[in-house]
């Protein structure tokens, strides 16, 4: 195979994120030039209020953790590196001047590290407000997750499946009729080109890391609509929504062919949103009061926006949620079992 032949898969899946990004930005900025920063959102105090935010030490992850922390609010980092998560730690403390900043290790590609961080989260015994489900890996080479799943779909989608149910009880717990526990998940514009293959979720047929990533993507909107429907019959005052950061400058580009190198080093300074304009959709979720008992929508520069046709599928959302279930090895909608 060729080097060009090997490039298009992922061309055309930067093509895609960028194209729906580009498209959105200059429908809603009218053709204006694009400002020379983001403007300082003005959100309610959080005081009291606790979050927890996956991947929070780098990208998009720290500036969402930042801003959170600067708020007033108690955020928890939950990632899996221990020396760049302190590092993150002080920096937001320094910044922000808030000193209820902290880090958990939390390795979303283990199961067993997944549970160990949600005992270490009960045993504070401290409420949870926010949960930011931020982590994610993007076009890595075939390989398994601790427990056997491929990457893309093991730590992107399974991995904030199991945490998001394990702290679910907790969520409920902590939202009130007036002021709802928020549960985000960050997805991409690559879900549009995104196939469930419910036969082969872990794509031992025919590997593809485009197609693996855009299938993670997709199945976390589909998590997050069957979610919030699942929220909503029980009468919880927890909402789960999704958002698109866009096309951001961010890490996860490393592992991209040398031609989507050359393109995004090309058009990254005109086109590509910086990891704090990344995080304002995210922040926007999590704290604007104009998203209180709002849930099961998609949203993309702090718009609602409409997801790819199949998201809206409510026996694949259902299908996907007891296929996840199983894999997990958790029986229902906010399990508490962590010894499974």
């Amino acid at each position: 195979m060729s080097l060009l032949s090997r490039a298009l898969p992922a061309l055309r899946l930067y093509y895609v994120g960028l194209a729906v990004s580009l498209h959105q930005l200059l429908r809603r900025l009218r053709l204006r030039p694009r400002p020379a920063g983001p403007p300082a959102p003005v959100f309610p105090t959080q005081n009291g209020n606790v979050a927890i935010v996956t991947g929070g030490a780098k990208g998009i992850g720290y500036h969402t953790v930042k801003h959170l922390a600067r708020l007033g609010m108690h955020v928890i980092i939950a990632g899996n590196d221990e020396s760049e998560g302190q590092k993150a730690v002080r920096r937001i403390k320094e910044e922000t001047v808030n000193a209820k900043v902290e880090f958990l290790y939390c390795d979303l590609a283990s199961m067993k590290s997944i549970r160990q961080f949600v005992q270490q989260f009960r045993a504070k015994n401290c409420p949870l407000h926010v949960l930011v489900n931020n982590a994610g890996v993007m076009l890595v080479p075939e390989r398994k997750t601790e427990d056997g799943f491929e990457e893309h779909f093991g730590l992107n989608y399974l991995g904030h499946f199991l945490l998001t149910n394990l702290l679910l009880e907790t969520l409920k717990q902590s939202g009130t009729p007036s002021r709802n526990a928020r549960i985000i998940t960050v997805s991409s514009a690559t879900h549009y080109v995104g196939i469930l293959h419910l036969n082969d979720l872990q794509t031992r047929c025919s590997y593809s890391s485009h197609g693996a990533y855009a299938q993670s993507k997709l199945a976390l909107v589909l998590f997050t609509y069957q979610l919030q429907h699942l929220l909503t019959s029980d009468g919880s005052h927890v909402t789960a929504n999704v958002v698109d950061p866009g096309v951001v400058n961010t890490e996860l580009y490393k592992n991209v062919c040398w031609a989507t190198k050359v393109v995004k080093w090309m058009t990254a300074w005109l086109l590509f949103k910086t990891p704090e304009e990344g995080a304002s959709t995210s922040i926007y979720a999590a704290v604007s009061p104009e998203l209180e008992g709002v849930g099961g929508i998609y949203l993309y520069n702090e718009q609602r926006t409409k997801s790819a046709d199949v998201s809206y599928d409510e026996e694949l959302q259902q299908k996907l949620w007891t296929e996840s279930c199983k894999m997990c090895r958790i029986s229902h909608v906010g399990s508490r079992d962590l010894q499974k």
